[in-house]
């Protein structure tokens, strides 16, 4: 197709690492082990909170989505990754770039959403004990989830993609990143995009800002809660609680802020793809590593399934050797 004098593109080059081409199968080794262990302990806690009665509390049902979430979300990115460095093959549709970016945008801003909601609930555990099972019951729990996190981030980045597919491109059509995001597709367009960089400017501030307000201001409170807590021993119990989501938290939030915010100067424009990494595959890693690892229900669950797959081991491996 033409426009004027110029030609409409139909695929974009994603350059991602290309620029290491001696390192293209140790990356490849590298992100098929952390999208492994990615699927693997996500599912795990999944699995564990779905088939556990002792973890049919809201805390554990708001783990399950964010488990859920995270397996969704480095699914948009890694496979296509890991193609790309074992074929060489860096080129996507244009069709391709914006579904891509779609569902990596929805799942970000439902994962603000989502820690959110899980620093009130956190929130409501240590600083209103007595109220908590009043205020945290499960039609709360599916209204905070299901509208406040799921629909609105979709419904969201849907306005923005619905813009985006009315931009032309036509070249160049090389994009300096590992993913479609949002900044280096729209910089290879050649249409006006002031309206959409707005657009994108005023949704990610509506469903960035408050539910990082939101998670700040519960933090300040749960903190300043558990200081005032006179035992040692008290107050270990009541952060041991909160800190793994609050470890969590601190890296998702701190990366997206220096990769869109700050990202102006020339030193960490060239970090980005570096701190992209962090929000976009490391955390989902660390995630059913921290909660796992640091939650002693979770690690009870565990310890218990453990022992239940080895009795039913041991009957078995018994029971074919029996004459």
């Amino acid at each position: 197709m033409h426009v004027g004098n110029q030609t409409t593109i139909t695929e974009f080059i994603i350059l991602g690492f290309g620029n290491l081409p001696q390192l293209q199968l140790l990356l490849f080794l590298l992100f098929l082990v952390i999208y492994i262990v990615i699927m693997a302990g996500n599912i795990l806690i999944i699995t564990l909170v779905v088939t556990d009665q002792h973890l049919h509390i809201p805390m554990y049902f708001f783990l399950g989505n964010l488990s859920f979430l995270e397996t969704c979300y480095s699914s948009t990115i890694l496979p296509r990754m890991l193609v790309s460095f074992l074929t060489g093959d860096r080129t996507i549709s244009v069709i391709g770039c914006i579904t891509q970016l779609y569902f990596f945008g929805s799942l970000a801003a439902s994962e603000c959403s989502l820690l959110s909601v899980m620093s009130y609930d956190r929130y409501l555990a240590i600083c209103k004990p007595l109220r908590y099972s009043a205020l945290m019951n499960d039609r709360l729990c599916l209204q905070l989830l299901v509208v406040g996190s799921w629909i609105g981030g979709f419904v969201s980045v849907a306005i923005l993609i619905f813009m985006m597919s009315q931009l032309i491109f036509c070249g160049p059509n090389e994009i300096e990143h590992f993913f479609c995001d949002f900044s280096p597709v729209i910089k290879l367009s050649c249409s006006d995009t002031r309206w959409l960089e707005v657009t994108a400017f005023i949704t990610s501030s509506i469903f960035t800002f408050p539910p990082f307000l939101l998670t700040l201001a519960s933090y300040v409170y749960i903190i300043s809660t558990i200081l005032r807590i006179p035992s040692t021993t008290g107050r270990e119990k009541a952060f041991s609680t909160c800190s793994s989501h609050l470890i969590v938290v601190t890296i998702f939030y701190g990366t997206i802020i220096i990769v869109y915010l700050l990202s102006n100067s020339d030193t960490l424009r060239k970090l980005n793809k570096v701190f992209s990494v962090f929000y976009g595959i490391l955390t989902p890693l660390v995630n059913p590593l921290i909660y796992s690892l640091r939650n002693e229900d979770v690690k009870n669950v565990l310890r218990k399934r453990e022992r239940e797959i080895l009795t039913i081991v041991h009957r078995t491996s018994k029971h074919l050797y029996l004459p």
